[in-house]
């Protein structure tokens, strides 16, 4: 059955890449046609852990990293060279930028085979064929991933990636000023009130409030969300129901003891204030981790934002894959690249070089992961996250949820009849209207 569906879909390709070859002579590079199905022409063992796939004779591949990460990759592109003869050129390039650089340069053949995109990114690479499926490696791939992650990087039902790494967010503190870590948004509040000095420029507690992705947490803990069906049913909208009042609630009791405008915190605002220790507890990222280590040391701490509500806080997670260009002439040797830099192996280097968390399951029980107190403690709030919507349509919520918040936040504006606004405003432009 699997032989019959593989041997399609390289007959698929073929014809796709024959009449792409068959074009006018224009002296510039040849427009490629995205491949509606791969060419894998080499048979997956039964088990996949054994899949046998080897790269086109004479494959080159080029791959799209961040700066940020690069010192990863530059180790893997070094072992899958020696292992499989393939040569691997690395170009930087901010992962939130790669879709649409693939756009624009991929159907002349200048894109890179290999890609690197945040999971809210997908619905729009597939909508727009520039990726392929994960197909050769796709039971290899679900069994070693958490669920999270491999629904992040799956798109109406197919498979496209291959994660490696889960970023969401928790609570940084300051072990110097905070001797009990609180548990609830009330303990929050409580330690807050002894500490918070407007005067001062001292607080005890901040996040980006006018931010729905750190703002998530006072929508979705009591029951809110985005879109239902897991982020799928884009005409079932929950961010105004009563559970992401009741969330919200919370969020706008915060104000007692951060009275700051959301303009006015920003992520260069939060950082200058916890590293000089003037706030004590700030809700950010692993991307902070590094500076924040440095600047305070052994008195850095980390815990699971404090539950909402009564509820655990549910953080938004995204989730870092590769993913294999529809544009790719090595299509064989480019999938082989996105499994090999994903496995618990590559996942554990990954972590250790730049601090990720990993989404392979066995790596998250690795006593690297567990023996590492920061790393461990983003995994442990990974499992209390939910996957930014991937769909095309979540570009719509962004600025309508946005601005809500800051209304609310700012001026005191009524908690349901704000999200009211939003989710119509939300609902306008998923129909291709312009909003309010």
């Amino acid at each position: 059955m699997k032989m019959k569906k593989i041997l399609t879909l390289a007959a698929t390709f073929t014809l796709a890449f024959s009449i792409t070859a068959c074009g006018g002579n224009s002296g510039t590079p040849a427009a490629e046609a995205p491949a509606e199905n791969p060419p894998a022409t080499e048979t997956p063992a039964e088990n996949t852990e054994t899949v046998e796939l080897k790269p086109e004779e004479g494959a080159k591949l080029i791959v799209w990293e961040s700066r940020d990460e690069r010192a990863y990759t530059d180790e893997i592109a070094k072992e899958f060279t020696e292992k499989y003869g393939v040569e691997v050129t690395i170009e930087e390039l901010s992962p939130t930028d790669q879709v649409t650089k693939l756009a624009q340069d991929g159907p002349s053949g200048l894109g890179a085979d290999i890609v690197l995109f945040p999971h809210d990114n997908l619905g729009k690479a597939v909508t727009t064929n520039l990726v392929l499926p994960n197909d050769v490696f796709e039971e290899k791939t679900k069994s070693s991933n958490t669920e999270a992650a491999i629904q992040g990087v799956s798109y109406d039902g197919v498979l496209y990636g291959y994660p490696r790494a889960a970023e969401t967010y928790l609570m940084y503190y300051n072990k110097d000023l905070v001797k009990e870590v609180p548990t609830t948004m009330e303990e929050v509040i409580e330690f807050s009130k002894t500490f918070t000095d407007k005067n001062k420029n001292k607080y005890g507690f901040m996040f980006e409030t006018g931010n729905l992705y750190f703002a998530y947490p006072f929508l979705a803990s009591n029951g809110g969300y985005i879109f239902g069906s897991g982020g799928t049913d884009v005409n079932d909208i929950g961010l105004n129901n009563e559970g992401a009042i009741k969330s919200m609630e919370v969020y706008a009791s915060l104000k007692e003891i951060l009275p700051v405008k959301s303009g006015d915190i920003t992520p260069d605002i939060k950082r200058g204030l916890f590293t000089s220790g003037d706030l004590a507890m700030d809700i950010n990222g692993p991307w902070e981790l590094g500076g924040y280590k440095e600047a305070l040391g052994d008195k850095l701490g980390v815990a699971p934002i404090p539950a909402i509500g009564g509820q655990p806080a549910v953080s938004f997670s995204g989730i870092k894959a590769w993913y294999v260009s529809s544009f790719t002439k090595y299509p064989q040797a480019a999938r082989l690249f996105a499994d090999f830099a994903t496995t618990k192996e590559a996942q554990l280097k990954l972590s250790a070089l730049v601090g990720s968390v990993p989404t392979n399951i066995e790596a998250q029980e690795d006593d690297q992961i567990k023996n590492d107190e920061y790393v461990s403690a983003f995994t442990e709030q990974f499992k209390s996250s939910q996957p930014m919507p991937s769909v095309p349509e979540m570009a719509n919520v962004w600025s309508p949820v946005g601005a809500a918040l800051s209304e609310i936040w700012d001026n005191d504006k009524d908690i349901k009849e704000t999200l009211d606004k939003a989710v119509t405003q939300v609902k306008d432009l998923n129909s291709g209207g312009g909003g309010e």
